[in-house]
């Protein structure tokens, strides 16, 4: 295909990539419709790429041009045996009216399943499918059938509602009203964590469920106002913990979610005292110790520092064999994220839970040593100050220290 000159008309400005479906604007320059409908839902200053002139952001003031469309599938056809791909026609795209009979679809028992399935088509299919469903109101019809799936304990196309509601919510139509949505809707939270305790059933579609349900729940935790989040129940927390216990079962996006719902939910006293309780200081050091991507590390050290700000919390902590070796291989090694959080959580046990064991284990595994390397590392100089502020705390247990003879006599002179 390389060898082929491809006709300049045929290609879209934007993307530079032979046209499957080209439409016209306003001011008269033709696109590749997913490219320009791509554009005018990012592009800050909403303006024809080519001309530099104002463009309505509606798509419906596209215009498509059939008979560029034909040139160029009849160009693909003639220079198919030279490894060109045929363009198909593309299809109608969709209207409202059409997912408004979808919806209504819904309340007839023997449409249920495939209008469900269908939506869900359509809303894998496109940004523009999403669009048109979400101005159709199909979100808030979701919520209401996972609420209602729970109520009546059936899990019969979970999976494809839960799809829908997760694909909607990212578009820009959505954005800001899934707050009012779902922002004060405890039942809607309530399903969710419903559809958590499946999970202990390991069948591949309970797996599914739960791998869609926890993206929509960080991001209900997200907008819910400050009454909900102080309302959810010892059970909510017990499976946010049960999601990190089972990590191997479920996606890393899943493992993602459940930290952030309880990063997000820990800030509220009561809430941080629940998730102690629930277990998750001994399972956020297993995950830790299993798993060392970048991303997931710096949630569990965040996570793990708000819950080290309790007297529980860093009794759980300092009573796991390998949370202190642990914290300190992690230290220098993941990211100046993860250096601040573990001189946090660091700071906090030898402040207030300091005992013999503790100051000899950090000496032992190690931890003496890296805090001395802190101090000498290229790293903000508030992180060095915080290890030197540790160090001084117990300072005559570890003035005795290899280490700390080290650090003295290599240490740069001020």
């Amino acid at each position: 295909m390389t060898e082929i000159e491809i006709p300049q008309f045929f290609l879209c400005p934007i993307s530079l990539q032979i046209m499957s479906d080209p439409v016209t604007t306003v001011t008269g320059i033709t696109y590749d419709r997913e490219s320009i409908e791509n554009w005018l839902l990012k592009a800050k200053d909403c303006v024809c790429p080519v001309t530099k002139q104002s463009l309505p952001r509606n798509s419906e003031f596209l215009t498509p041009n059939h008979t560029l469309r034909r040139l160029i599938q009849a160009w693909c056809s003639s220079n198919e045996s030279n490894g060109v791909d045929r363009i198909p026609t593309p299809r109608t795209p969709l209207e409202k009216i059409h997912v408004q009979k979808l919806v209504m679809d819904l309340q007839v028992p023997r449409y249920f399943q495939t209008s469900l399935e269908k939506m869900h088509a359509l809303a894998m299919e496109s940004e523009r499918n999403r669009k048109c469903m979400a101005e159709a109101g199909v979100a808030e019809v979701m919520v209401q059938e996972i609420t209602k799936s729970f109520k009546q304990g059936r899990t019969t196309c979970l999976v494809e509602a839960l799809t829908i509601l997760r694909l909607l919510w990212s578009t820009s139509a959505m954005v800001n009203n899934m707050k009012h949505l779902v922002g004060e809707n405890l039942d809607f939270i309530n399903s969710l964590t419903w559809i958590l305790q499946q999970h202990h059933d390991e069948a591949d579609n309970i797996i599914k469920m739960v791998n869609e349900a926890m993206p929509i729940l960080k991001s209900t935790i997200e907008v819910a106002n400050s009454t909900l989040l102080g309302s959810l129940n010892h059970e909510f927390f017990k499976e946010m913990v049960s999601v990190i216990k089972n990590n191997r079962a479920l996606s890393l996006q899943a493992i993602k979610s459940a930290l952030h719902v309880l990063i997000e939910t820990c800030p509220l006293g009561r809430n941080r005292i629940k998730i102690v309780e629930a277990g998750a200081v001994v399972e956020l050091i297993e995950l830790a110790l299993e798993k060392q991507e970048k991303s997931l590390t710096e949630l569990i050290f965040i996570l793990l520092a708000h819950l080290c700000s309790c007297a529980d919390g860093r009794e759980q902590f300092v009573q796991h064999a390998a949370s202190i070796a642990m914290l300190s291989k992690r230290t220098l090694r993941v990211s100046h994220a993860t250096d601040d959080q573990a001189l946090r959580i660091f700071s906090l046990i030898c402040k207030f839970s300091a005992s013999n064991e503790v100051v000899q284990e950090m000496l032992r595994v190690g931890a003496v040593s890296k805090l001395c390397m802190v101090m000498q590392a290229d790293c903000a100089s508030y992180l060095k100050e915080q290890a030197r502020v540790i160090l001084r705390l117990h300072s005559k247990a570890w003035n005795n220290s290899p280490c700390i003879q080290v650090y003295l006599l290599t240490r740069c002179q001020r």
